[in-house]
């Protein structure tokens, strides 16, 4: 218990001064400037919504140990050694030109880069408002999580270290606080199959590709995804087929968000706004075209002016 906290201790402010880094070089000053006109009311209107959809997803996922004893679940190995079929030792080769310093940049770019990337890519779209690109991160996010669980449920996948000739578990062997860290989130370190690392960094650098215009998060993302891809096979943890299946999840998901995120927001918001309703959560604004005082639900998207009768489109995170 002390490593697994120890680890979280060391993280947390490492990502934090990241994150503060990253505002004032990745996010244009013009955009900076218009944030401090949201009051944080506003802003913790906006955010948590996505905030408490994607950490319960997060959270179902890694109570995975609990899920398997209570339904007394039997762990098949076999399909590592069905993986091992399909593409024997590729990945020993990448540890062929193994060196410390390597290594513990790898580990850095496994634990820290892989994090930072999606703590940063949820802020920053919330920080640009872009609300339709926040969406589909956060749907995304969902999709990808609830499709790789049952996987590491029932098709657990071992990591390369554990079972190749030739093969060490580099990153676990750096120190056992982050062999005991890692196993909080993979206890029986067989979430192989597909690869979360591969997924949800592909799926991050997609919405920033695509439906941003962050030049320099985007140069950033892209190198970030790269390095990532890389580590998971260097540090001895994933099998190919493991990054081949997380890329192809992280390109449906992006697609099914993209595509039918209106329909998948349908019924949430109805709830969403139900909530609010009863605890009566409200929000003043001003009619864009009679600029008189209207009160509006935060989130049920837009309003009819009582006043003038004029139909005004609204969020929290985008409104000045």
């Amino acid at each position: 218990m002390v490593s697994e906290n120890l680890m979280t201790v060391v993280m947390l402010p490492l990502l934090a001064l990241m994150t503060i880094a990253g505002y004032y070089v990745l996010i244009p000053c013009e955009i900076r400037e218009q944030n401090s006109r949201i009051t944080p009311r506003r802003f913790i209107i906006g955010f948590w919504p996505f905030v408490v959809s994607a950490s319960f997803v997060y959270l179902l996922v890694q109570s995975q140990a609990t899920i398997i004893k209570f339904f007394d679940i039997k762990i098949n190995s076999h399909y590592t050694s069905l993986i091992m079929m399909i593409e024997g030792d590729m990945v020993a080769h990448f540890q062929s030109f193994a060196t410390p310093l390597l290594t513990y940049f790898n580990g850095f770019v496994y634990l820290i880069i892989f994090s930072f990337i999606m703590i940063f890519t949820f802020l920053i779209l919330i920080f640009t408002r872009n609300v339709t690109a926040l969406e589909e991160f956060n749907i995304a996010f969902i999709i990808i999580y609830l499709t790789a669980f049952p996987f590491y449920i029932f098709f657990p996948v071992t990591v390369t270290g554990h079972v190749l000739p030739g093969v060490s578990t580099l990153l676990y062997n750096l120190s056992p606080i982050i062999d005991q860290g890692v196993r909080v989130v993979d206890p029986f370190l067989d979430n192989g199959f597909p690869s979360l690392h591969a997924a949800l960094s592909v799926m991050a650098m997609l919405i920033v590709m695509f439906r941003t215009n962050l030049t320099r998060y985007k140069a950033f993302i892209v190198i970030s995804t790269i390095a990532i891809l890389f580590s998971t096979i260097y540090l001895g943890i994933h099998w190919i087929t493991d990054l081949v299946a997380g890329t192809i999840l992280a390109l449906i998901s992006y697609y099914i968000a993209v595509k039918y995120r209106r329909t998948i927001l349908n019924q949430p918001n109805r709830i969403l706004v139900s909530i609010e309703k009863k605890m009566s959560i409200m929000d003043q604004i001003f009619c864009e075209k009679c600029s008189k005082q209207v009160s509006i639900i935060p989130h049920s998207t837009h309003i009819e002016c009582p006043h003038c009768g004029s139909i005004q489109n609204y969020h929290p995170l985008t409104y000045i």
